[in-house]
């Protein structure tokens, strides 16, 4: 018996899914940052980041947080 082994592209998107669903854009935003210098496609990736985020949503995310 062989364990299948993801490629990186497979791994990449299912850790980028496991990061949309625990934490607020701006945090997924900031490791991305942090994590990817230099790699990537970040007008591609927002897409998928920032759907359904709007204006209103980021300031009331934004004013509701602990200071």
């Amino acid at each position: 018996m062989s364990a299948a082994i993801e490629t990186d592209k497979e791994l990449t998107e299912e850790a980028f899914d496991i990061l949309r669903r625990h934490l607020p854009p701006h945090k997924v935003a900031r490791l991305l940052a942090l994590w990817r210098v230099g790699s990537g496609d970040y007008v591609k990736e927002r897409e998928a980041l920032l759907s359904g985020t709007t204006v209103d949503s980021l300031y009331e995310e934004a004013a509701s947080a602990p200071n």
